[in-house]
């Protein structure tokens, strides 16, 4: 039987637009004489943003398509006309994407909500020659270009925002379960792995009152190194308030019940030890294949252990609304589906900037550096800081910039231009 896989990881690359270049010009007028420099400012760059729709259930998207670019902002024109800014791309992934930097695993974003989050900022319009009009330099012939939009390599990871979840062997009822319970509809048959993605079954129980079940795949020995499924789902585990833990009382399947239960749970473990923590109860089902002793000996174990316990016949739908009602109980002191805290970048360590290359250059009395690594270093500056501003002059001094200034011939109160940052020189 062909069956189609579910993805629910991808690795892709995100590129900002750059910003347009400013613009060199002079108004030239029939009858008016020194129109003066009128070059206007490059268009910002599109930003890349993410954003959940809830019609998609997979990152299959991202299969083939791994490289996703925003568009670029237009040059400025003459007239003092400012270029186009690039249109910002949107990108749809399922409600519950995780977003990490592929290199670090810093999380980045969680999608988790309706609110849409920009991942990389485009780059910032150059300045037109108007903008370096003075008293004393009244047709500077030159501009400043745009600046290079932000690019990433993101880690793309789905994790399933459900209340409740379903845990356990292959083939024990946990489909058949969430079928009699809401409107979900997994295919059910009697074989393994039947249900190869996850399943989300929304469960009403009276009005105001309802919750998400999911129905995970299931889990063998080894899950939690890979083995079967392994860890493709059970990182759907994570985000749920509580876990309901299916058993095949009646061993149908040639297995020990008991023996099913610790192998599951030994595998939540190893997993996420957070996991062994999280609130559970078991459902024991397909009662009517089971024998008294079987049902007997199952339940004194799963109640030493401090479990409620439910012996069920999900099929038909017995015994499952007792269980139902504990889990709504459960759900109203429990806190909310955990949301993905994000990371902010790493601050940049001064000493890494000390071999990093740049280029200073003259025009017309303005000394322009540039530097990829200065750029990323501004990103994180706040100009309006003393403190931060006292860091941005530290890392200028041992980076060799102010060195590389002087020896260019720099004078006090000249002016000195890092992209869209200026100040005068002071010795």
């Amino acid at each position: 039987m062909a069956y189609i896989t579910f993805f629910d990881t991808a690795k892709i690359k995100v590129s900002a637009g750059n910003g347009g270049d400013g613009a060199v010009s002079f108004h030239r007028e029939k009858y008016i004489a020194a129109g003066g420099p009128d070059g206007g400012d490059g268009g910002v760059g599109g930003n890349v943003i993410f954003k959940a729709d809830t019609n998609l259930s997979t990152l299959s998207d991202f299969r083939y398509k791994r490289k996703y670019t925003a568009e670029h902002g237009e040059n400025g024109r003459a007239r003092r006309q400012f270029g186009k800014s690039g249109k910002d791309l949107v990108i749809s992934v399922p409600k519950g994407t995780v977003i990490k930097e592929a290199e670090t695993g810093r999380v980045i974003a969680d999608i988790s909500d309706e609110q849409p989050k920009t991942i990389a900022k485009g780059g910032r319009g150059g300045w037109g020659n108007s903008h370096f009009a003075t008293p004393t330099r009244q047709a500077p012939r030159f501009a400043k270009p745009g600046t290079p939009g932000e690019s990433f390599e993101l880690q793309l990871e789905l994790k399933l925002l459900a209340d409740v979840g379903l845990v356990g062997f292959p083939n024990v009822g946990k489909s058949s379960l969430i079928a009699a319970v809401s409107e979900a509809k997994p295919e059910i048959r009697d074989y393994h792995f039947t249900t190869i993605s996850p399943v989300l079954g929304v469960i009403r129980r009276g009005e105001g009152n309802s919750f998400v079940m999911a129905d995970i795949p299931g889990l063998i020995e080894g899950a939690s190194e890979g083995a079967g499924l392994g860890h493709e789902f059970l990182r759907h585990v994570d985000r749920c308030r509580m876990l309901v833990h299916v058993v095949d009382v009646s061993g149908s399947e040639g297995r020990n019940p008991i023996e099913d239960f610790n192998a599951v749970n030994r595998e939540l473990k190893n997993y996420n030890p957070e996991l062994a923590d999280r609130p559970m109860i078991v459902a024991g089902n397909k009662t009517d294949l089971a024998s008294e002793e079987q049902l007997a000996e199952f339940e004194e174990f799963i109640k030493g252990l401090g479990y409620a316990y439910f012996p069920m016949m999900a099929a038909i739908a017995v015994g499952v609304d007792p269980m139902l009602d504990k889990i709504s109980e459960m759900l109203q002191n429990l806190p909310p589906i955990s949301k993905y805290e994000e990371e902010a970048a790493p601050a940049p360590d001064e000493s890494s900037f000390n071999s990093q290359k740049f280029t200073v250059s003259e025009n017309d009395g303005v000394y322009f550096v540039e530097g990829e690594w200065l750029l990323r270093l501004m990103r994180t500056i706040d100009f309006s800081d003393y403190e931060s501003l006292q860091y941005f002059e530290r890392v200028l001094t041992s980076s060799g910039v102010i060195d590389a200034l002087v020896q260019a011939g720099i004078k006090e109160k000249d002016t000195v231009s890092i992209y869209d940052f200026e100040f005068d020189f002071v010795f």
